[in-house]
């Protein structure tokens, strides 16, 4: 019987969902969901919801729950984490700041000065989590849902012996869009997908074997699918690959979009997709769930119980590795020793991998096209800098690491980002001990 541990279970969402599809597996049926988290009433959410899947599913499956993370992971054979290192007035000021200098973050949860932020308060807990790993569960596969998803995996890849990779749905969910678009079934699609993490890119992209990409070019001429994701079909357009994750993540990523009052205006503004580009479009809607969470999850748990298993990769990871051991490729972030060959050596990419009862083998790539390996060569080098200075509670290297981010880089003077983060520092000072004082 197997034993799955949930750290940050309070994530009502994620957990509800991963609970769903773990259990759709046979070889997962009876086994142990041990749901962790540092808030208890979460918690008990969480529990709430996981019992009602598993009396909807008659289930074998026994549930605990626990604020202990070792006891969650004592003899544990596969870790999920969801967690937050802090909530919205503590990351609030990661997007508040930088806005105040003239740097226009619209969710700032994965690189630039927010991300790298929040990748400082959080790569510690990520470390002490692996040290648990090692003691308690040594063999067991870590996945990881918690953003930033390449400097923390960088972080741990490189710190602790842990089987660790994390995983993103944009590049299940990008293809699934991108299908529609071309009037394709989505079990048609095959595609080869390789760069970094939310900015990874379809290397080709395919329809029953096909090259699709002359059809993708001719739909996003269609004023309705343009602007439903303006800032990714521009970069289509112009770089001539589509790119993982949605406009709203990619307008910050670059120089191109956010260093202007007229280009967020065209370019950021107006997309109909799900997430429009606004300023501190999830900084808003955190706060608005610190208000309503609880009555938005009581009405969940009041709603018919779905048992279908869902498009995230977690669940077919552990079936293939600690489960019946069929095959699941997946794309996940792993370190970049001989995947990528014009991408630093060491660095953090997402690429193919094979999960098997082997483990998690992932695939090499080759070299990217050129512009798009110079763009994600950028980031990369960028987060590479933070995690050493992560690690090494180095605060100068953290400034360089902002200083060369690329929409930072574009609205900001050295001497004002070395305020900036002056100020972001000191915001954070009682959850950055480790960090020396910054000059």
């Amino acid at each position: 019987m197997a034993k799955i541990a949930f750290i940050g279970a309070g994530s009502f969402g994620f957990t509800r969902a991963l609970v769903r599809d773990i259990l759709t597996f046979p070889a997962f049926a009876d086994c142990t969901l041990a749901l962790m988290d540092i808030n208890e009433e979460r918690l008990s959410f969480s529990k709430a919801a996981v019992d009602r899947i598993v009396e909807a599913g008659n289930y074998p499956a026994k549930v605990v729950t626990t604020m202990d993370r070792t006891e969650a992971l004592k003899d544990a054979d596969g870790v999920l984490c969801t967690i937050l290192q802090g909530g919205v007035n503590v990351f609030r000021h990661d997007i508040d700041i930088p806005k105040k200098y003239g740097v226009d973050i619209n969710i700032g949860d994965t690189r630039g000065p927010s991300g790298i932020f929040r990748a400082l308060r959080t790569i510690p807990v990520m470390l002490d989590i692996c040290k648990d790993i090692e003691r308690y569960c040594p063999n067991a596969i870590f996945l990881n849902y918690t953003n930033p998803m390449a400097m923390l995996c960088r972080a741990m890849q490189g710190q602790s012996n842990v089987t660790v990779t994390g995983l993103c749905h944009s590049v299940q969910h990008t293809a699934m869009m991108l299908a529609d678009w071309i009037g394709a079934p989505r079990n048609e699609i095959s595609y080869r997908c390789a760069g970094i993490n939310h900015q990874a890119w379809y290397l080709d992209f395919k329809w029953n074997g096909k090259d699709a990409y002359p059809l993708l070019r001719e739909a996003v001429k269609k004023p309705e699918i343009y602007n439903e994701e303006i800032v990714r079909n521009e970069m289509f357009i112009h770089l001539g690959y589509y790119v993982t994750e949605s406009s709203g993540h990619n307008s910050e990523y670059n120089a191109w979009f956010r260093k202007r009052p007229d280009l967020i205006e065209k370019y950021c503004t107006h997309g109909t997709g799900w997430n429009p580009g606004v300023h501190a479009f999830i900084r808003d809607e955190y706060l608005e769930a610190e208000a309503t969470w609880r009555d938005t999850i009581k009405e969940t748990l009041k709603k018919p119980v779905k048992l279908e298993r869902g498009h995230e990769y977690a669940a077919s990871i552990f079936n293939a590795t600690i489960g019946d051991g069929t095959l699941f490729e997946f794309n996940g972030n792993v370190r970049n020793f001989g995947l990528i060959d014009n991408l630093p050596e060491g660095c953090c990419v997402e690429v193919p991998v094979l999960a098997s009862k082997r483990g998690l083998d992932a695939m090499h790539v080759g070299p990217l096209p050129p512009q798009l390996a110079l763009l994600n060569s950028i980031s990369a080098q960028c987060e590479e800098l933070a995690v050493e200075g992560a690690i090494t509670g180095d605060p100068t290297k953290i400034f360089h690491a902002i200083a060369y981010d690329p929409l930072t880089s574009a609205v900001l003077s050295l001497a004002e980002i070395k305020q900036m983060v002056r100020e972001m520092f000191e915001q954070n000072r009682d959850w950055l001990p480790q960090f020396k004082h910054f000059d």
